[in-house]
């Protein structure tokens, strides 16, 4: 079987009936996300951006793998949900909901909201929905009002004496423009892109140390601190592949092949040489990491390690990223997979690659990653002929 029929399968033999079968809340609306190896929902708090994610999911399966009316439904089912509970009236999107769609944490992060804007975009797309336009704008409209102080008045921070600025946000950027399409006019959005970009590749990449940074000083200079030190390689893989979007798009060679080029160090660095797979926090100095969870193996990491591989190898014809792409599939494929009972896939391992948590989803992990990955994969490989 070749690669690309294997993720295809995977996707809609295995990943998307789970959330289908398990997700869906018939009763009140919205997703449950926390489900066990036993498909049993063991708990019920709803959580923003998860909802916003799976709505998007089905969305862009309905819109670019297959017309299925049942995905479209379930994307409009979360739609509903979310325009109805989700946000406090204004569009500020909380973070998390009960069972029932009550507000349980304020609106503090402004990723629920990256993602809100990611799936009523789709939908609008999909649907011409006036309505679900609206919704986007406005919230896109939100995200750039909070881009210089992501956490609004929820900060905690003492302003002056260590004013630092989050990759999160101009990687997430980079990808938010570039799926909203025809909502945003193409020179606003190449303009975004060339910030994000720029900064990407300015700021947050230290050039002498070949690492992309998690935290730097807003003038893009390195603190010397926790938070300055700390890297995520999955973050800066996940971006590089955004990047690589971004420069096929924009026509721009340069963006693709310093995309690539930075993905070879930061694997170069994160990769894990004595029990293989992608640590999930380093310390750019080689300190003790202040993350318990520092050297666990996530799904997350690993997926988009995979996505950014397999899209440098097809751009330019890298062996090394072809060879990277085929590391980190057998690895993850191998351990992140449940081979017995199918479904959706773990999400969290030990160092030495043993399942830590017996969790196909939670309060971080919805419908989105896997299946994301398995999409995107198996279109590049098909293009590929692989």
């Amino acid at each position: 079987m070749k690669l690309h029929e294997l993720y295809l399968n995977e996707l809609t033999d295995q990943v998307i009936p789970f959330w289908e079968k398990y997700s869906i809340d018939n009763e009140n609306g919205g997703f449950f996300t926390c489900i066990d190896r036993n498909n049993s929902v063991y708990d019920t708090d709803k959580f923003i951006w998860l909802q916003a994610r799976q709505v998007w999911m089905f969305s862009t399966l309905y819109h670019k793998l297959s017309p299925r009316e049942e995905w479209l439904s379930i994307a409009i089912h979360g739609a509903n949900f979310l325009q109805k509970h989700g946000h406090n009236g204004s569009f500020d999107w909380y973070f998390s909901l009960n069972k029932q769609g009550q507000p349980l944490i304020s609106p503090y992060n402004i990723f629920s909201y990256t993602f809100c804007c990611m799936a009523f975009g789709k939908l609008y797309a999909i649907t011409k929905n006036q309505e679900y336009k609206t919704i986007a704008l406005k919230t896109l409209q939100k995200i750039n009002e909070r881009s210089l102080n992501p956490k609004s008045k929820w900060n905690k921070s003492i302003s002056g004496t260590r004013d630092l600025k989050n990759f999160a946000l101009p990687m997430i950027l980079c990808n938010l423009y570039s799926e909203l399409g025809e909502l945003v006019d193409q020179k606003e959005r190449k303009k975004i892109a060339e910030v994000c970009v720029n900064e990407i590749f300015e700021d947050f990449y230290d050039e002498k140390k070949k690492i992309i940074r998690e935290n730097v000083y807003i003038d893009g200079t390195y603190s010397n601190s926790f938070d300055g030190r700390l890297i995520n390689p999955g973050h800066g893989l996940e971006a590089m592949w955004f990047i690589m979007d971004l420069g096929v798009e924009f026509d721009n060679k340069l963006w693709i092949d310093k995309a690539v080029n930075i993905a070879l160090n930061i694997i170069d660095h994160g990769w894990d040489r004595l029990h293989n797979g992608i640590f999930y926090f380093l310390d750019s100095n080689g300190s003790p990491p202040q993350q318990l969870e520092w050297n666990q193996k996530l799904w997350w990491v690993h997926l988009e390690a995979m996505i950014c591989f397999l899209k440098a190898y097809k751009l330019t014809g890298s062996k090394t990223s072809l060879d990277w792409f085929k590391k980190i599939h057998e690895y993850t494929w191998n351990h992140f997979r449940d081979h017995e009972n199918g479904g959706e896939w773990y999400g969290y391992l030990e160092r030495e690659g043993k399942v830590l948590l017996e969790l196909k989803g939670g309060k971080w992990k919805g419908c989105f990653h896997v299946p994301r990955a398995l999409f995107i994969l198996h279109q590049t490989a098909k293009t590929l002929g692989i």
